[in-house]
């Protein structure tokens, strides 16, 4: 980065839920350059061997970063930040902040108990745990566990309307249970207003503010630079997306250009 231009910020996940990561990053610092990058091809990432993920995603990571001249990494999903972070701090001189269930905040509000509503993967995974053990002040954590929540955000973003009522039965388990619910997936802030619908009663919290404060704070001098102008917006996919046409009209009214292929070299 020379000393006249703007960082460029990477923001990486297997699928389109990253989104509200980026939404949060670029509302605090607009002037940045971003590039949102999904591996679709291997998409969802809580179904992969351990290893075939950290090569998938190092691997991607570290093309880009070369040819991008990339500043910062965002991994804005909770299962490669649980298990790849380590391995790309290791080989990358640049930044890496990683998303994790924002269960510290949320225990510190609920007076009654927390939800963590994330995906099966992270739900049982041992990381997941200790952040409960750690950091749950002692209170109630009731867990759900949902990939269809996935399904739904990834297809709303396609201009598919929310069934509500699907919504509240997959909600049913932790209905009238908890006052504070952890938005424990990165796709989950996208359907938001939603679930605030099915649970009037409950706060919902999620981690885009604190990662997106996190970057300026990594960026240091940088990231308090005053813009007028927008940076530049790139978005791309490991492979072609579904429903690729009504996924561009959405991603287009985010900023950024139409959706451009990025596969896996060397495979």
């Amino acid at each position: 980065m020379t000393e006249a231009a703007q960082p460029t910020v990477l923001v990486f996940d297997s699928g389109v839920g990253g989104l509200s990561v980026y939404q949060e990053v670029q509302a605090l610092l607009p002037s940045l350059n971003y590039i949102y990058l999904f591996d679709n091809e291997a998409y969802p990432y809580g179904e992969l061997p351990k290893q075939i993920l950290i090569d998938r995603v190092t691997r991607l990571i570290t093309q880009l970063v070369k040819e991008q001249g990339v500043d910062i990494v965002v991994i804005a999903c909770n299962t490669a930040s649980t298990i790849v972070l380590p391995y790309l701090r290791a080989i990358l001189d640049i930044p890496v902040v990683g998303v994790v269930p924002a269960i510290k905040p949320a225990s510190v509000i609920a007076s009654k108990a927390v939800g963590l509503i994330a995906t099966p993967a992270t739900v049982t995974r041992e990381y997941t745990h200790d952040l409960i053990r750690d950091f749950a002040n002692g209170k109630s954590v009731e867990l759900l566990g949902s990939t269809r929540l996935v399904d739904i955000a990834e297809e709303k973003l396609r201009g598919k309307t929310v069934d509500i009522d699907e919504l509240k039965q997959v909600l049913t388990p932790i209905l009238n249970k908890i006052d504070v619910a952890v938005l424990g997936c990165t796709h989950f802030p996208l359907i938001k207003e939603e679930i605030q619908m099915v649970l009037p009663e409950v706060t919902l919290v999620d981690s885009g503010k604190a990662i997106a404060r996190r970057v300026q704070e990594l960026l240091g001098e940088a990231g308090k630079k005053e813009e007028t102008q927008e940076g530049r917006r790139l978005i791309l996919s490991s492979a072609s997306p579904w429903e690729e046409d009504a996924l561009n009209r959405a991603v287009t009214k985010l900023g950024f250009s139409p959706i451009q292929q990025h596969p896996l070299q060397g495979v």
